[in-house]
């Protein structure tokens, strides 16, 4: 008799969600997500955030300004997408939301239950880890993925032994 529940085929694709900014620590967590994607037959997942101005100006030109931060980051998930399918060898999921980032991670995460691992990579400046993982930290009881925070100052080879 078959296990069917613990064969290869059975087994869900692990999914590594990466936050996009445009820190060189998101590059570690990136560069790690890809390796981990490759060395267990998984796939990488993008969060882009368009997070709100706070200032106050007319619609049109908050409009515009939105339309200019989509545009920058859609030419930074495709220079992504292309860095991670050169890594693993499979293009990676993407997600632009608007929003405050934390939230609509948090939300992201509720909504797509395929994803597996969150990876994130700590500052490694006076400020500490970063404002994503500090709000991460105290909520990890309350989320349904573990969380896999790669420090930011990690070089290719640290990954690649590590991956």
């Amino acid at each position: 008799m078959t296990d069917t529940a613990s064969s290869p085929s059975a087994r869900r694709e692990r999914l590594f969600l990466v936050v996009v900014d445009e820190t060189e620590e998101m590059r570690v967590a990136l560069r790690y997500a890809a390796l981990r994607a490759f060395h267990t037959g998984g796939k990488v997942a993008l969060l882009s955030v368009i997070e709100p101005t706070g200032v106050q100006i007319s619609k049109a030109l908050e409009e515009r300004m939105e339309e200019e931060r989509r545009e920058d980051a859609e030419q930074l998930l495709a220079k992504l997408t292309a860095e991670v399918k050169e890594t693993c060898g499979t293009t990676p999921i993407v997600y632009i939301r608007q929003g405050r980032r934390r939230d609509e991670l948090y939300e992201l995460l509720e909504e797509e239950p395929g994803i597996s691992v969150l990876v994130l990579a700590a500052g490694t400046g006076p400020e500490g880890p970063g404002p994503l993982i500090t709000s991460l930290v105290g909520r990890t009881g309350h989320l349904r993925v573990p969380i896999t925070i790669v420090p930011g100052n990690l070089t290719d080879d640290q990954i690649a032994a590590l991956a």
